[in-house]
């Protein structure tokens, strides 16, 4: 049978993963609109992959069972990667908490009862993540644990919470991180890993759309003073990614790899900390 690695987002992270983790597999290539999905296939075909393309919508329970029925359809599921989400300026905090986390939850919980063993998969987060303020040890086993179906009833997520929509954000990619954490011990008994990547500023379109947007000059300055000093590339994503899924990081799970630039770093011990 055919290896199928499901990509849920068919933008520039989600190509350039697929590109270095699916020659010789099927890519099943899904994303909420299929001119996007259908957009990006001809490019990786085009460089000699083979590739399915789908419409899925992560915010629904139904729309990703179907991804993971026409997946298993295909071939053995042996790998995953989630790309999908929203950004603070994109939308509102409720439909950023729907989408990035909650769905999130409910792509690694599907996709878990079929990935095939010796699979693994990649959650894409955000260093977002890491600028929110520390949880309670309650907190973070809420987020990491609570029933998918529950998961947006959670106190701490309700709308007189988080009217702010980077603190949902910051909410969902901590939450992604703290899900996969706890979905890798599941992931495990099936002999399949999943970590979670949380870029910075990675040069996309989605990241173009912040950029220009009414936080653009902020983040522009944070790029100027991280040590990096710029931006990050689709392609670098790629390549730590590749190592992840790899026969190199077979014995990495349930991990979150923080990749900015050292934008964090310095957001609470250099130049970008905030001033009391």
């Amino acid at each position: 049978m055919n290896d199928i690695i499901v990509v849920i987002g068919a933008g520039s992270i989600g190509q350039a993963i697929a590109r270095r983790v699916s020659a010789g597999k099927h890519i099943l290539l899904a994303d909420l609109r299929q001119q996007n999905a259908e957009a990006a296939a001809t490019v990786l075909i085009n460089a000699g992959f083979t590739v399915s393309t789908a419409i899925a919508n992560v915010a629904e329970r139904a729309s990703v069972e179907a991804l993971a029925r026409q997946a298993q359809s295909l071939g053995n599921v042996t790998g995953l990667v989630h790309s999908a989400g929203v950004s603070p300026s994109q939308a509102s905090p409720e439909t950023i908490l729907k989408v990035d986390l909650y769905g999130t939850a409910l792509v690694l919980d599907t996709f878990g009862q079929i990935i095939a063993p010796g699979g693994s998969g990649i959650v894409i987060a955000s260093q977002s993540g890491h600028r929110l303020g520390p949880l309670t040890t309650e907190q973070s086993e809420a987020l990491a644990t609570t029933p998918v179906e529950a998961l947006l009833t959670l106190p701490m997520l309700q709308p007189e919470q988080i009217t702010d929509p980077l603190l949902a954000y910051q909410y969902s990619k901590r939450g992604n991180a703290l899900r996969v954490m706890a979905e890798a011990v599941k992931w495990g008994k099936r002999g399949a890993r999943v970590n979670t990547i949380s870029p910075g500023i990675i040069f996309t379109p989605l990241a173009n759309d912040e950029l220009s947007g009414p936080r653009g000059a902020g983040y522009r300055q944070m790029l100027k003073k991280s040590p990096a000093g710029r931006g990050g590339t689709p392609d670098e994503v790629g390549a730590l990614a590749a190592l992840l899924m790899g026969p190199e990081g077979t014995f990495i799970t349930g991990s979150d790899f923080l990749m900015d630039g050292g934008v964090t770093a310095s957001y609470w011990y250099g130049d970008l900390k905030p001033r009391s």
